[in-house]
């Protein structure tokens, strides 16, 4: 079975408890995930319209998008993906950011007032999960913060890369690593309630995490296309707004 085949699988699941016409599928990175739930049921209880997560890093996401993924919007955790989608046709209006990220290390053993950088280069620490920098920003972030700090060279042996910030917090949370990078949102969800210690890695040694939305073209005619606007300006409301800083967005 091809890509196309398993996308078109994909919307026809999707669309089995609704009308696939109405429903909206949304394409969002793996450190929007949590706060997503809240903007689903917020953004559904508003407008009375049923939307779909689909979650994956925001690289391959992207690839999904350029083989006809059935997404109707792109919620990445950088600018890079959705302006390189604008430019190939696959919108008719500019990514815009809805937050600025924040990076986070993160571990279940280490505590607080030892959490830093230079701890993994310690013999405390024997691996360190990292989402993988081609396809996640906050793993391009984590090793920006270490290169700054000379420590990617000495510690890269200790690295275990997930392919998304999502398998970097399993990893983290399940006790296979000593420590890990993830994103602030992520520890502050619900569900990682009292899951170990953290400290915020110092926003002067990585560029600022601009993540940008994007509503995907429709035609003209199509059904989804009004709700797909409604849910991407709804990104932008003060209400949602609201619900990303309670997860440590900017």
């Amino acid at each position: 079975m091809n890509r196309k085949h398993i996308f078109l699988l994909i919307l026809i699941l999707l669309g089995g408890c609704s009308k696939p016409s109405e429903k909206i599928i949304v394409a969002t990175a793996a450190n929007v995930q949590y706060v997503m739930k809240e903007l689903k049921a917020e953004f559904e209880k508003e407008s009375g319209k049923e939307i779909e997560i689909v979650v994956s890093s925001s690289g391959k996401l992207t690839a999904q998008i350029r083989e006809g993924a059935p997404f109707d919007v792109f919620v990445s955790a950088d600018t890079k993906y959705p302006g390189e989608i604008y430019k190939n046709g696959g919108s008719d209006v500019e990514p815009k950011i809805y937050a600025y990220g924040t990076l986070a290390l993160w571990s279940l053993t280490i505590p607080e007032k030892d959490l830093n950088l230079s701890i993994l280069n310690s013999d405390k620490v024997k691996k360190i999960a990292l989402p993988n920098p081609k396809l996640a920003p906050y793993g391009d972030a984590a090793i920006q913060a270490l290169t700054k700090q000379n420590l990617f060279e000495p510690i890269k042996n200790k690295i275990v890369y997930g392919e998304s910030i999502a398998q970097a917090a399993q990893y983290i949370t399940t006790g296979n690593v000593e420590a890990g990078f993830t994103a602030l949102s992520v520890i502050l969800a619900p569900e990682m309630k009292d899951k170990g210690h953290y400290s915020l890695v110092d926003s002067s040694l990585y560029n600022p995490i601009a993540q940008a939305a994007l509503l995907l073209r429709h035609s003209e005619n199509s059904p989804k296309k009004e709700t797909s606007q409604k849910f991407y300006d709804f990104l932008y409301s003060p209400k949602a707004k609201t619900i990303f800083k309670k997860y440590g967005y900017k």
